[in-house]
């Protein structure tokens, strides 16, 4: 929900420019620049945006986001529900597009049976 053709053809791009880099949905989330860096201090504990990484990849996860915030009710559902818990806008942003890292890196890695194919 939410990825067209734009978005995903920057992350494919972002992801097929650094192979080596992607051992894991985090180090996915960390190229994008989703990963989460503490942002502490005194006893407010909360967390920000790592403000590396790719600036395109980054802005497409903002866009697919924005549309799924828009249409799709069980992010509507979450985004109440975080409100709630006293979360803001901004920090419910965060963690969805980290949750949508993690979604579109499942569908980005080669799988294991392809990788071990022999090429015909």
């Amino acid at each position: 929900m939410g990825v067209g053709p734009d978005s995903a053809a920057v992350l494919l791009i972002a992801a097929g420019d650094n192979p080596d880099r992607l051992t894991d949905e985090a180090s996915f989330a960390a190229l994008c620049g989703v990963s989460p860096v503490e942002q502490s201090s005194g006893k407010t504990r909360r967390r920000r945006l790592n403000r590396g990484g790719h600036r395109q990849a980054n802005a497409a996860l903002y866009r697919i986001v924005q549309s799924r915030i828009r249409w799709d009710e069980r992010t509507q559902a979450y985004l109440q529900r975080r409100t709630v818990e006293g979360m803001s806008r901004r920090e419910i942003i965060r963690c969805l597009k980290r949750y949508v890292a993690r979604e579109l890196y499942r569908h980005i890695r080669p799988s294991a049976t392809t990788a071990m194919r022999p090429a015909a």
